[in-house]
């Protein structure tokens, strides 16, 4: 993977990388990206502009531990893939600054919830557009989109709220039976 400035990035280590890219790995980042987009059900623009080695190996894992992907690419390799995908009114050369592509592919609200947080902490990276579900963003929208709680804390909540009342009405339930057995009980010793 090929930043702006001809770095190799990979895993834990990034690398100067003299020459230029030929045409051939220019088409396998474009068709890559193509991909991704095309699979993801969030996406979200960033610039990374400014930001520290150790601060992206540091967003990288935190991205990774929920199977989110961090991509960088030069912003007429982003426009290409983008159009290929299907997404040509989106130009990532209106964008400003280093651009940063993070694919959620599970969760719509994860990736911009992870990157909100990082950026909070992190003056430097700054989210810019994204597209959810095919629709886009602005930076506005993806900050909102961001303090909403995931998908799972969402369905966690709604199994808590539908758990609540039906234990009530067990106990409740229980209750009545124990004092309908100790009516039992007490007129059977009356008789």
């Amino acid at each position: 993977m090929l930043d702006p400035k001809g770095l190799i990035l990979g895993g834990s280590m990034a690398f100067h990388r003299p020459f230029m890219i030929t045409k051939k790995q220019k088409q396998e980042i474009i068709k890559d990206l193509a991909d991704k987009l095309s699979r993801q059900k969030a996406v979200i623009f960033s610039d990374y502009t400014g930001l520290k080695v150790n601060q992206v190996q540091e967003l990288r894992q935190q991205l990774r531990e929920k199977e989110i992907d961090y991509q960088v690419a030069k912003k007429n390799l982003i426009d290409l893939a983008l159009k290929q995908a299907g997404f040509k009114k989106i130009k990532a050369k209106e964008l400003t600054g280093q651009l940063a592509l993070v694919f959620g592919y599970k969760d719509e609200v994860l990736p911009a919830n992870i990157l909100y947080n990082f950026s909070k902490e992190n003056e430097s990276l700054k989210i810019l557009a994204g597209l959810i579900n095919g629709e886009y963003l602005e930076k506005e929208g993806i900050i909102s989109l961001a303090k909403l709680p995931s998908r799972q804390e969402l369905l966690a909540k709604l199994v808590g709220s539908i758990s609540a009342p039906l234990s009530g009405l067990t106990s409740t339930l229980q209750g009545n039976l124990i004092k309908l057995v100790n009516l039992f009980k007490n007129l059977k010793l009356e008789t």
